[in-house]
């Protein structure tokens, strides 16, 4: 493939792995290239910083790209609407309640959507994590209710993976960092987490001690090896015939693909999720590439986590100029082992990495600079402009 009058790139989804690819354009402009960024969400919120966020330790603000001056930095065309298809014999990207829009190289970067269908009643009384940006308006909808005396005392989080585990005592430090939010003194809430097998089940065994520890240093009750059945207003049921009670419950299990995916006539990994090689392209189409919790790649299969899709951003870039440009990609092979910092609600956290483990408040302090590292990088697009002018 060759485009000697110019290419034009759609980028779909303002995920990580696409603000990075929109801040690589920015720095290193690609003579005759042009981007498109289709977008629901005009902002892009960073995903290991909604601990910190839930927990008060930062303001949305700080946790959130502003993708309207990021694509102006870029000279992208911002499209503010919803993809709901690919026709890929004509090369359109689907719109809902808008025209379609042409591409020559397109990258998919939508994130996942809750996969709330095997619980009942968790859509209708359970609050989903995923997608983080609808999340962040209920939550401050539920701190509300939590300030009226009749409002909830006994909060539920479903998922025992490392962003279930880490809402849980975000939250918990949140609800309890100012009693008076409780209308009178000693109505704090209780806490329970449910997972159906282990905490933290991708971790090593001091990792998932070490939380075991504190979750019951901190009266929160944990219940391993429990599937949930269902959600009421008052329950968590479990298919034990137990219940465990609760006002309120957050929902971060496993996610789900976008069902418009079924329709592209792409080849899909199990789930639903676009299946992908290593240079991130479809199997059955090379000019469809896909990155972040949506996509697959079926040669070096991955957890969904976010330190893949910042990870994927500089070899997404690198190969959609590549693709663009009529030349082969390169070959991206995420490390196996990833270090992960597990926050515990405060400015305290875990450090995990195979078998590696160490906590403590430096670990906080070392996830606190990486994460403001990687929000500047992408924030500070005055930075980006001396480069994009010297061409």
């Amino acid at each position: 493939m060759n485009h000697p009058a110019g290419a034009d790139i759609v980028l779909v989804g303002g995920g990580h792995a696409h603000v990075h690819v929109l801040r690589a354009f920015a720095m290193r402009p690609e003579p005759g290239v042009h981007l498109t960024l289709i977008t629901r969400e005009l902002a892009t919120f960073y995903s290991a910083m909604l601990p910190g966020v839930v927990a008060g330790l930062y303001t949305p603000e700080q946790a959130h790209i502003d993708l309207m001056r990021l694509t102006a930095a870029t000279g992208a065309r911002l499209i503010h609407g919803e993809a709901v298809g690919l026709d890929r014999a004509n090369k359109h990207v689907l719109l809902a309640d808008r025209s379609s829009i042409p591409y020559d190289v397109v990258s998919l970067d939508v994130g996942i959507m809750p996969a709330l269908a095997p619980i009942a009643g968790a859509s209708e009384h359970g609050i989903a994590v995923k997608p983080i940006g609808r999340f962040m308006s209920k939550f401050d909808a539920l701190l509300a209710r939590c300030g009226s005396s009749e409002g909830p005392r006994r909060i539920g989080v479903i998922g025992g993976g490392a962003g279930g585990v880490e809402l849980l005592l975000s939250v918990h430090a949140r609800l309890l960092k100012d009693v008076d939010l409780f209308g009178r003194r000693g109505a704090a809430p209780c806490f329970a987490l449910v997972t159906a097998g282990e905490i933290l089940d991708t971790h090593n065994r001091r990792v998932r001690d070490a939380f075991r520890r504190l979750l019951l240093s901190r009266g929160i009750e944990l219940h391993e090896h429990r599937r949930v059945l269902a959600v009421t207003p008052g329950a968590i049921e479990l298919e034990v015939g137990s219940t465990v009670k609760a006002d309120a419950v957050l929902v971060a299990t496993d996610a789900a693909a976008p069902g418009w995916f079924a329709k592209t006539g792409l080849l899909l990994a199990p789930g639903g999720f676009i299946a992908v090689n290593s240079a991130l392209q479809t199997l059955n189409d090379p000019d469809v590439f896909a990155a972040g919790d949506c996509a697959a790649m079926v040669e070096s299969p991955r957890e969904k986590a976010g330190v893949f899709a910042v990870r994927s951003g500089p070899p997404l870039a690198e190969n959609l100029r590549r693709r663009a440009g009529g030349r082969p990609p390169t070959v991206w092979r995420p490390q196996r082992h990833h270090l992960t910092l597990i926050s515990t609600g405060g400015r305290h956290a875990v450090a995990s990495r195979a078998w590696f483990k160490a906590e403590g408040a430096w670990v906080w302090r070392l996830k606190d600079f990486i994460d403001r590292r990687w929000m500047r990088m992408h924030q500070d697009v005055d930075a980006m402009a001396p480069t994009r002018r010297s061409r």
